[in-house]
């Protein structure tokens, strides 16, 4: 798996998932996603390139989202692909964290106007 983190203004960042995230990809992205989750007020999570996330990776999204949001902050879930919404939804994680379509929601969403 590959990432991207690209950060934007008023605290927050991108950051792209790409390819499997599972066990071994997982680790990869722990330390920059505490890292992100401490530092910044809004995160878009962009998931359309990702392929496949499995529960450590549904984990490492649902602890980054309760960091952000103990502080007052949004994180926003961005265009998955139809079976990985599949997964977030059977697994609860839409009812912490937004799934959007387009850039322009997530942006609202994290408290960016358009």
């Amino acid at each position: 798996m590959q990432y991207k983190i690209v950060d934007g203004p008023a605290e927050t960042a991108i950051v792209v998932l790409d390819g499997k995230l599972d066990y071994s990809a997982a680790g990869q992205i722990e330390m920059p996603m505490s890292v992100l989750a401490g530092s910044k007020k809004g995160l878009i999570i962009d998931l359309s390139a990702l392929t496949f996330l499995a529960s450590i990776g549904i984990r490492h999204l649902v602890t980054a989202a309760k960091a952000i949001q103990r502080k007052g902050g949004r994180i926003v879930l961005l265009r998955p692909t139809a079976s990985i919404a599949e997964v977030l939804a059977t697994s609860g994680v839409t009812e912490l964290i937004p799934v959007v379509q387009s850039d322009i929601e997530a942006r609202t969403a994290i408290g960016l106007a358009g």
